[in-house]
């Protein structure tokens, strides 16, 4: 499965930033050893269900821990049997812009 989100603390620092808390939660999904990717507003992630859904609770739980409230989004993609899918979905739409 690939899994599309986004996590964001309520709060903000002084100037109502937020990449601190998010940077530590991009931090648990790199480290997790997953197939992923950031971009400017979503962080995708690619495994196994439970392997993914656990990396995403454990990043949930560290933004927790700097705000009292905690906004997430997330969309799935759930295809049994295939894997490396966050690249091959790109490449397969590349191939049809390309033709």
């Amino acid at each position: 499965m690939i899994v599309a989100f986004s996590i964001s603390p309520a709060v903000g620092d002084e100037t109502g930033g937020v990449s601190e808390a998010v940077a530590e939660a991009v931090q648990v999904v790199r480290d997790s050893g997953l197939p992923n990717e950031t971009n400017a507003m979503f962080t995708n992630i690619e495994g196994e269900w439970d392997k993914v859904m656990a990396v995403v609770k454990q990043a949930v739980e560290v933004v927790a821990a700097k705000s009292p409230r905690v906004g997430l989004v997330l969309k799935a993609d759930i295809r049994p049997g295939h894997t490396g899918q966050l690249t091959a979905k790109v490449e397969r739409l590349e191939s049809h812009l390309n033709s």
